[in-house]
C-alpha cells in the first residue's frame, strides 16, 4: 500500500453508542426534516453524498439509517460507494457479495445478500466486490430494476455514495432516487466545491432536499445541523 493511502475505517455510530446525546438528537432532527421535505410524495429512496472526501457523508448515512429504523420504518442502508465502501466495516458484516453482485448477476436473489443489522428494522446491503466500472453499472437499467425490487421490501432505502465532485456516481444515482442530501463539513468543505457539487446535482435534475452541516463547534455537543 502506498504511503499516502488511507485505510478505510468504520464510521462512529453515535446514535447507538450515545443515543441520548445532543448529537444523536440532531440526527433525529434531520430525520424529521427529511420526512417533511416531500409533502406530496412519500420519500422512499435517499442519496447521501458530499462535495469532497472526509466530509462525513458515510457517518451521516449510517446514523440517519439508525434513527429512521428506530422510528419504526423498515430501512435498508445500501453501500453504493463501490470505490471506498464503509458500511460492512461499520456494521461488522461480511462483504463477499453485495450491490455489485446484484448488478452483474440477475439470478441472485437480493434476500440472500441483504443482511440484518443489530438494530431493529435496519438491514444493510454491502457494496460487494469492487467493479472496474462503478459509474457505468450504477447508471444502468439493471440498477433501476434493483431499486424497484428493493422498494417492495423496505420503507426507506438510503444510498451511501462517493463525493459528487470527485466522481459521477452520486450524480448518476441522484437522478434515479426521490431525494438527495448533501453533507458539508465546517472548516473542510470549500465554498467553490460546494457550489460545483450543487451545479452537478442540478444538471442531473436531482431533488436536493437539503444540506447537513456537520462538525460545527458552536457548542461542545452540537455537531450536526440541517438546512432545507
Amino acid at each position: 500500500m502506498p504511503k499516502n493511502a488511507t485505510k478505510t475505517a468504520p464510521v462512529p455510530l453515535i446514535t447507538l453508542t450515545q443515543g441520548y446525546s445532543a448529537i444523536a438528537e440532531q440526527f433525529r432532527t434531520v430525520r424529521t426534516n427529511v420526512q417533511f421535505s416531500n409533502i406530496d410524495k412519500e420519500l422512499k429512496t435517499l442519496v447521501l453524498t458530499s462535495a469532497g472526501p472526509s466530509e462525513g457523508k458515510s457517518t451521516t448515512a449510517a446514523n440517519l439509517a439508525v434513527v429512521f429504523a428506530n422510528s419504526g420504518k423498515r430501512v435498508l442502508l445500501v453501500d453504493a460507494d463501490l470505490r471506498k465502501p464503509t458500511v460492512a466495516l461499520t456494521f461488522k458484516a461480511h462483504n463477499v457479495k453485495g450491490l455489485s453482485s446484484l448488478l452483474f448477476d440477475r439470478k441472485i436473489d437480493f434476500h440472500k445478500i441483504v443482511q440484518r443489522s443489530t438494530v431493529s428494522n435496519l438491514s444493510i446491503l454491502p457494496s460487494g466486490p469492487r467493479p472496474p466500472n462503478p459509474s457505468e453499472i450504477l447508471g444502468s437499467q439493471r440498477m433501476e430494476e434493483v431499486i424497484r425490487d428493493l422498494q417492495k421490501s423496505f420503507d426507506l432505502i438510503i444510498f451511501d455514495m462517493p463525493p459528487v465532485a470527485t466522481v459521477t456516481d452520486a450524480q448518476i444515482l441522484s437522478a434515479k432516487t426521490d431525494g438527495t442530501l448533501l453533507v458539508v463539513r465546517e472548516r473542510k468543505t470549500k465554498k467553490q466545491d460546494l457550489m460545483d457539487a450543487k451545479r452537478l446535482l442540478e444538471i442531473a435534475k436531482a431533488n436536493v432536499i437539503g444540506v447537513v452541516y456537520n462538525a460545527a463547534k458552536k457548542t461542545r455537543d452540537s455537531q450536526y445541523y440541517y438546512y432545507s
